[in-house]
């Protein structure tokens, strides 16, 4: 089993370690609800160095994108960042990923840890095509890389105090190249997955202990804390993201998942992976739609749930749920037939052989 050069770190602080994606990783340190609640409140520091990073350099890297990607990657402009998916050939999702412009010859795709050899090997079947060489224009950095995203409302005030330039308002999915820490040229970025604001710091492996103590001496007046991925996961479900593996995988389109906006069809894109089919869904409509819900009856909604109808006819699946901390309701994604997947729609979670009421709403859960 792999493991982030965190490791060492996450067991001295007594976390729970467990196997994710392949490398052993921090589940909880005091408790999910409470980590939780505290990058809500204040700041978190999650180790998520186990995401891939895979680097499409030369002439040929805006095209080959192009085809292997749903957005558009023309209208991106050097530091800014795009979120996208790849269309597998069959009308599923291979991953969901961000890119990373640095030139217009240099992209870093920001993937799934469980989907990194998948991602790397589905566009190194691709890459021939574009005159693109697996290994070369193409390269896969994951195992050189460490990530530290710092998360919560004091986290820009905190970072602050080691960066070399001023990061207090960058736009959303921008990144800069800085000093963080003492460490020259690390990736500094503002997407986050959490809804409570912050930022991503990549670091080559060899600095990343650097970091670390850096980060948490200067956050240490605003109670800066480790997060484990028990509560980035019902953070992201708070703020109602996909998570690949539940809400979306190889059998799900982005279409299905709500993912039009990712899925272009100007021009500009031209063709790519699954255009044709991806339009006609667009155009036609799907059998299933990805939607958001509350139970509004006693219980927990989880992952495999069937989802009935008021005559308990089977109408879809929980791909996700849980007992919201911040919102303090069961909260929970699903696909479901469409004519149930509009915000008001009353839908039945079947648990236990009970049918427990929910209500079909829009997300996010979670506004500040």
């Amino acid at each position: 089993m792999k493991t982030t050069p965190f490791a060492t770190k996450h067991i001295e602080l007594g976390a729970k370690m467990v196997p994710f994606a392949g490398y052993n990783m921090p589940i909880e340190y005091v408790g999910i609800n409470q980590e939780h609640n505290h990058v809500r409140e204040k700041v978190g520091v999650f180790d998520v160095s186990h995401m891939g990073e895979i680097w499409v350099k030369g002439p040929k890297a805006l095209p080959f994108l192009q085809y292997t990607t749903s957005n558009d990657v023309s209208t991106l402009l050097p530091g800014k960042i795009q979120y996208s998916c790849f269309p597998n050939g069959k009308g599923g999702i291979v991953d969901d990923f961000l890119v990373y412009c640095i030139d217009q010859q240099t992209y870093m795709l920001v993937v799934n840890a469980a989907n990194i050899q998948k991602d790397y090997d589905h566009l190194a079947a691709i890459a021939p095509k574009f005159d693109i060489t697996p290994g070369k224009e193409l390269y896969n950095a994951s195992d050189e890389i460490s990530i530290l995203a710092v998360q919560g409302p004091l986290a820009i005030k905190a970072v602050q105090k080691i960066c070399d330039q001023d990061v207090t308002n960058m736009e959303y999915y921008t990144f800069k190249k800085l000093t963080v820490g003492g460490v020259k040229d690390a990736i500094f970025s503002i997407t986050g997955y959490t809804g409570s604001g912050g930022c991503e710091i990549y670091v080559a492996n060899q600095d990343a202990n650097k970091l670390w103590e850096a980060l948490f001496k200067a956050g240490a007046e605003f109670d800066i804390k480790p997060i484990g991925l028990g509560a980035r996961d019902t953070l992201r479900l708070e703020m109602g993201f996909c998570l690949y593996g539940n809400d979306i995988d190889d059998t799900t389109s982005p279409i299905e998942a709500g993912l039009g906006w990712i899925t272009k069809f100007n021009e500009t894109k031209g063709d790519f992976v699954d255009k044709e089919l991806l339009q006609k869904q667009k155009l036609e409509g799907t059998k299933r739609k990805l939607c958001a819900f509350e139970l509004q009856d006693r219980g927990i909604p989880r992952k495999g749930y069937t989802i009935c109808d008021q005559n308990g006819t089977e109408i879809g699946v929980v791909t996700s749920g849980t007992m919201g901390p911040t919102v303090k309701k069961p909260i929970g994604m699903a696909y479901v037939t469409p004519e149930f997947a509009k915000t008001g729609s009353q839908i039945f979670i079947k648990v236990r052989d009970k049918l427990l009421k929910a209500l079909v709403v829009k997300p996010p859960f979670y506004k500040k």
